[in-house]
């Protein structure tokens, strides 16, 4: 039986889990079934558990390797469950040599589950060109940066992935290139602090700087995205490229976690509320039809109702249509998890008021869609997305192909044809 990855998380881990298949398959491991894991959330930690505990009972013979940020941060408590036979590290999961570790210590009967190294000892990032993406897949993902040099007070993140680190440009667009032969007509780019990217380089690229040489040196590249920014780091370049180059989509997925200037200086952000408010409007005096996303956290500790109302407001103001909404979990380790904390039934009652003001906002950008003609990208039978990655309900075309397509209206979920 082969490899079989259980992926939770970001796009980055998605990505991940195609390179983790590949090293492991080629590493000769057969029958075993890779968790690879999410650090995010207290949920996000428990549901690995369960799922570990789950894939044992109905494939007890199997062998279970955890990977990930969780196994990063708290490889022990990993190791110590009896289903459980090896935890991989996060920056060793992306090498052959840790999975062949993997298969000669069951092939010994090794007692030692653990082999994860010190993340923060990782200084350079190979580039990963996936050959497991299906020839023709929509689209796909190219990992540019990893890691993270902030330190937001809510965040266990890199000390899961370690300090950013960046894949030259060069094989980035070679990278890009090699995909775009083989058929995909959407590349995403994807790290965990994207505008970070080519802080560690020679001469200091910006993601802005990469994002003009994709679209320059291929140009036979459909559509290009963008994964999830800080806002605070978008440099004049990445601006020039949405304002200029149609290939670059107009969807932007905004790191805001707070509409509340005290919360943001407690949570260690970089950006006040004027400022994601003044980028928003920026963005759309250069593109008017962009779309935007955002992480918001609700119940952050020593959030008021009053602090929390300018989160609620912040989902208008700037008018984002795609909202992630993190109900707060304390992460062991975090100065976050050492400050006063809000009731647990607040902030789930906090949260469903912020999905629901995201489930409004997109109501109402697929409502403003009607008569227009947009470019889709169809994904599957009967379904693709917009240029603004709104799902549209579409019959009879390829999958795969670029489509222009007039919206009728809506069901409230996704547009229809």
């Amino acid at each position: 039986m082969a490899v079989d990855i259980v992926t939770f998380g970001c796009r980055l881990n998605a990505f991940e889990a195609e390179v983790i298949r590949s090293k492991a398959e080629g590493a000769g491991l057969t029958d075993t079934i890779v968790i690879n894991s999410c650090a995010v959330t207290n949920e996000a930690v428990a549901q690995a558990r369960q799922s570990i505990r789950k894939l044992k009972r109905e494939r007890p013979s199997a062998r279970i390797v955890v990977t990930g940020c969780a196994a990063q941060t708290q490889s022990a408590m990993f190791a110590g469950m009896t289903e459980v036979d090896r935890v991989v590290g996060n920056d060793d999961k992306m090498r052959g040599e840790a999975w062949r570790a993997a298969r000669d210590a069951f092939d010994l009967g090794a007692s030692e589950k653990i082999a994860v190294s010190d993340i923060m000892a990782i200084r350079e990032m190979a580039p990963h060109l996936i050959d497991g993406y299906a020839s023709g897949m929509p689209r796909v993902f190219v990992q540019v940066q990893n890691g993270c040099d902030h330190r937001c007070t809510f965040c266990i993140i890199p000390y899961g992935r370690g300090n950013s680190r960046s894949v030259p440009m060069g094989a980035v667009v070679d990278q890009v290139r090699a995909l775009v032969g083989r058929g995909h007509a959407e590349i995403v780019l994807t790290g965990v602090d994207l505008t970070s990217y080519g802080t560690d380089l020679p001469g200091a690229p910006k993601l802005g700087l990469l994002t003009k040489q994709i679209l320059r040196h291929v140009p036979e590249l459909k559509r290009l995205r963008i994964s999830s920014i800080d806002s605070i780091e978008a440099d004049s370049d990445l601006l020039d490229a949405i304002a200029d180059d149609t290939r670059l989509m107009p969807h932007l997925h905004l790191s805001l976690q707070s509409g509340d200037d005290m919360i943001l200086k407690r949570m260690k952000r970089r950006h006040s509320r004027q400022d994601a408010i003044a980028f928003c409007d920026q963005v759309r005096r250069l593109r008017p039809d962009i779309v935007f996303g955002a992480d918001i956290i609700a119940g952050f500790p020593t959030e008021t109702e009053a602090m929390f109302s300018r989160s609620l407001d912040l989902v208008e103001e700037c008018g984002l249509t795609f909202l992630h909404v993190f109900p707060y979990s304390p992460r062991p380790g975090t100065p976050a998890a050492k400050m006063p904390q809000v009731a647990g039934g607040a902030i789930k009652e906090r949260a469903k008021r912020l999905r629901a003001a995201g489930e409004a906002g997109l109501r109402q950008r697929l409502s403003a869609e009607t008569g227009a003609t947009r470019n889709v990208l169809i994904e599957s039978s009967g379904q693709g997305r917009t240029e603004h990655y709104l799902p549209v309900a579409v019959a009879g075309e390829r999958v795969g192909n670029v489509v222009p397509v007039t919206i009728t209206g809506d069901d409230g979920e996704r547009l229809t044809t």
